[in-house]
């Protein structure tokens, strides 16, 4: 495909969607971005962004954001911005996105998801990418869907961990689960946008293996020379409602995902990202890179 492709990235303000639009432009893609009508958008500007003002809960503006655009990006979600109306930009919004797909026939459209989605109906936020890709299909939308693990990056919600000594866990700290690494998901959304034999997969995104938070602490160490431990748990700042009284629902959902997260149970299936992207990243890969992107030597990068 050509190179000059325009592109729209719906969340481009955000933490993955930035860097989605990195990837893109490396790419010599044209980017267009929603941006709603109050954000700022003089970052994306001075990158050689189009803006395109609009709402995920006003379908027209969708469409023509969407029109003239051979493929869609979304990395949108409102429970993981939490925005107050997280429940309608996840239910009406992502709904919108696929029928404004529809009518503007973009070649393309490429779904941020959430890994075993399809498995859980009482984890809400989950459910809704679910329900998200289910409306592209039922609307004959091109579609892929990228379902990736936690993200390893979280762990700097709170600082530098590798600094602090301090990974903070939500879960249980034995629990086996899949991670990922921003930077590659965004790699893997943009490469998305052209690779062949997709339409309709939802691809489970992660690492070689799944991971506790105690190996994670464990290879740390072990890169950095540093002494970092495991603490915290459920109810720490942003799981429970000592810290958003205004939305209990959101706690439940939280609560909600800590529980699926520590059956064992949110492990991705790599051998497809695999062979859609090329080699799968060890934990050991993503640590380093996290640990180096954050200013740290690690061994075999001159750490030894």
């Amino acid at each position: 495909m050509s190179e000059n492709q325009r592109v729209l990235v719906v969340g481009a303000t955000g933490y993955v969607g930035g860097q989605v639009v990195r990837e893109l432009l490396a790419r010599g893609k044209h980017v267009r971005a929603l941006v709603r009508p109050a954000t700022d958008a003089s970052g994306l500007e001075s990158a050689g962004v189009e803006i395109a003002r609009g709402d995920m809960l006003d379908l027209d503006s969708l469409v023509t954001a969407m029109t003239g655009v051979d493929a869609v990006v979304t990395t949108a979600a409102g429970y993981t911005r939490r925005l107050p109306n997280a429940l309608e930009v996840d239910t009406v919004g992502q709904a919108n996105l696929a029928k404004a797909a529809s009518r503007a026939g973009v070649r393309r459209f490429v779904l941020t998801s959430i890994l075993t989605c399809d498995q859980t109906p009482d984890v809400p936020h989950f459910w809704h990418k679910k329900l998200a890709e289910d409306a592209l299909e039922a609307l004959g939308v091109s579609f892929v869907g990228l379902r990736p693990g936690a993200f390893l990056d979280n762990f700097t919600r709170f600082g530098d961990p590798f600094a602090s000594g301090h990974l903070v866990s939500m879960n249980s700290p034995q629990a086996l689960m899949t991670y990922v690494l921003t930077a590659d998901l965004a790699r893997y959304l943009a490469e998305a946008v052209d690779a062949a034999g997709v339409e309709g997969e939802r691809i489970d995104i992660g690492w070689t293996r799944p991971v506790s938070v105690e190996e994670i602490a464990r290879i740390a160490s072990r890169l950095t020379g540093l002494d970092i431990a495991v603490g915290g748990a459920p109810g720490v700042p942003g799981t429970t409602s000592e810290t958003a009284p205004d939305r209990p629902a959101m706690n439940a959902d939280m609560r909600a995902m800590v529980a699926w997260f520590d059956t064992g149970r949110y492990v991705a299936d790599t051998t497809r990202q695999g062979q859609v992207f090329g080699e799968v990243p060890t934990p050991e890969e993503a640590i380093a890179r996290l640990a180096v992107s954050l200013g740290h030597r690690v061994r075999g990068d001159g750490g030894d």
